[in-house]
């Protein structure tokens, strides 16, 4: 895209997070340098006057939202109002700033939770918006929608260039890895490495392995991001992911291998199994010219270093 720089004001929202730390390597990695960063006690993105005010005076050129509250299944039960109410707020703010402050292009970071949850698979860009929804997680998949609608709104109310790319389940170093707000990936690695540090006999796992996902590295999500802000300009969201899934059985076998976990599995079928698969059709970006380059073995053994690193034994 004309105008970019590796000297231009780019804030990255979020960038403490899983993809919002990715994106930040990419971008310096890359040459950018002239990052704007902002902690959550810097500037409150649920609060408006907080976000208008850092936009003021930091007058951002470009923008990538990757900031917002996200969790697994267990915290997506258990705090439906506030992955609704949170995520809108902190879009609605950042998107509408944007817009007032005339920033030259916007990335707002979705999520393949938006589609329904009886979506044909691969999931297309057209299935959007053409089903029910996943009940486990369908509050924040309403926020990550109605920020979506609110970017085509912009760009055609008031051509605000803003794209929207719909990841898949993201994974990599920097994850939570408490329980309750851990992804699949950071979730199960925990889970193995603790049990062969305690030499345990078995690891119980939620429902019955058969549900299917589809695994980016946070790092090819970053890369991503950054071809998409220079290569692409649509009110469409566009996918991102590996066009490639397991099933969350063969992934946990495949994490204790790398762990080297020696134990059996066993599954507790009382527990939700989630959405039966999420594969992403991602015919779109290929086309574009972007794939992903970190093979699922290798992003493991990352996300396995990352805890052994913060959580030592």
């Amino acid at each position: 895209m004309s105008g970019l720089g590796t000297h231009s004001k780019i804030y990255i929202a979020g960038h403490r997070g899983l993809a919002g730390a990715a994106l930040t390597r990419c971008f310096q990695r890359n040459g950018f340098s002239n990052l704007l960063l902002r902690t959550r006690a810097e500037v409150d993105l649920t609060s408006r006057e907080a976000v208008w005010g850092f936009f003021e005076a930091a007058r951002p050129e470009y923008v990538v939202l990757a900031a917002a509250k996200v969790g697994g299944i267990a915290a997506n039960i258990a705090a439906p109002v506030d992955f609704l109410v949170e995520n809108l707020e902190i879009q609605n703010n950042i998107l509408l700033a944007c817009q007032h402050f005339q920033v030259a292009k916007t990335v707002f970071l979705g999520s393949s939770c938006i589609y329904p949850r009886e979506s044909p698979q691969p999931m297309r860009e057209a299935y959007f918006m053409q089903g029910s929804l996943e009940p486990t997680n369908e509050s924040y998949a309403v926020a990550k929608i109605a920020g979506i609608r609110l970017a085509q709104a912009l760009r055609q109310q008031y051509g605000l260039d803003v794209i929207s790319p719909m990841p898949c389940n993201v994974y990599g170093p920097g994850d939570h890895f408490e329980f309750e707000r851990s992804h699949v990936v950071s979730a199960l690695v925990r889970r193995f490495v603790e049990a062969k540090r305690a030499n345990g006999p078995s690891v119980t796992l939620w429902g019955t392995g058969s549900a299917r996902r589809e695994l980016l590295h946070v790092d090819d999500l970053a890369s991503a991001c950054l071809f998409l802000l220079k290569h692409y300009s649509s009110p469409e969201i566009v996918n991102v992911g590996t066009g490639e899934d397991v099933t969350i059985r063969e992934l946990a076998e495949t994490i204790a291998g790398i762990v080297g976990y020696a134990g059996t599995l066993e599954w507790d079928l009382s527990k939700p199994d989630g959405m039966p698969r999420k594969l992403m059709d991602v015919s779109r970006i290929h086309a574009l010219g972007w794939r992903h380059q970190v093979d699922l073995a290798t992003g493991i053994r990352s996300v396995v270093a990352d805890f052994e690193r913060r959580y030592p034994a």
